[in-house]
């Protein structure tokens, strides 16, 4: 990455230069560090900055149902990807996200797969991509996918409700009571997943409504006529700076 490459550089010119004045080198050890952490931080601010300007333009044209531009502002920022870490993974997030809910699966699909497993946005994206992976009848795919999801996502009970619903659906109930289990005990305040829980236990249906709007953007039901509005719902870019 070029920010750590030019940190490098100039803690190797701070060095030299330490050892120019005549003092021994570990004395320039540390100056030499104290220089490539200070550069590396603001090299690392500055890029984070123009991406958080970008993802910013990005989410005024989602909220305004402009899908696409929203999109094609946030590709912009891969040009700063190769500078700083993470940043090309979570740009990835953030357009596989917004592809799914378009229901441009094969388009989303590499960028999910591609997607930082950190965060919110992070969590979201292996949580769709596992949807994926369910609909294609991957159940190992699913699987793992879905534990990145809720590793990164521990809190966000969602991913743990269709974790567990995608299991039951595929005649796995018992590993569905074993993830809300988890959920539960993740998220002992979170009276949607412990309902959820009792529901399979006692061989009763999953109540995902309660989750509505966010639980029909991963488009495993279908959206009731009473919550149908515009395209795109609002959709919102969770962009993570460094």
């Amino acid at each position: 990455m070029y920010n750590l490459t030019i940190s490098l550089l100039v803690a190797a010119a701070v060095f030299g230069l330490v050892l120019a004045t005549g003092l021994a080198p570990w004395a320039a050890i540390i100056p030499a560090l104290i220089g490539m952490f200070i550069s590396n931080f603001l090299l690392a601010r500055r890029v984070g900055k123009k991406v958080q300007e970008l993802a910013t333009a990005a989410q005024r044209e989602i909220q305004a149902q402009r899908i696409d531009k929203g999109i094609k502002l946030l590709e912009e920022g891969f040009k700063y990807e190769k500078w700083q870490f993470l940043v090309g993974a979570e740009l990835h997030s953030n357009i596989g996200i917004l592809h799914y809910v378009k229901k441009d699966f094969a388009e989303a699909r590499p960028h999910l797969q591609k997607a930082s497993p950190r965060g919110p946005a992070g969590a979201r994206a292996k949580a769709m991509l596992a949807c994926i992976h369910y609909q294609q009848k991957d159940e190992a795919a699913m699987r793992g996918a879905f534990e990145l999801a809720v590793k990164a996502g521990k809190k966000e009970g969602i991913i743990w409700a269709t974790y567990a619903w995608c299991l039951e659906k595929l005649g796995k109930r018992d590993d569905a009571i074993r993830v809300l289990a988890r959920a539960v005990e993740a998220n002992p305040s979170d009276e949607r997943l412990k309902a959820n829980m009792v529901a399979l236990q006692n061989e009763k249906k999953l109540k995902m409504k309660a989750y509505a709007p966010e639980w029909y953007q991963f488009h495993l039901e279908k959206l009731p006529m009473d919550l149908m509005g515009g395209p795109g719902g609002g959709r919102r870019v969770i962009y993570q700076r460094r």
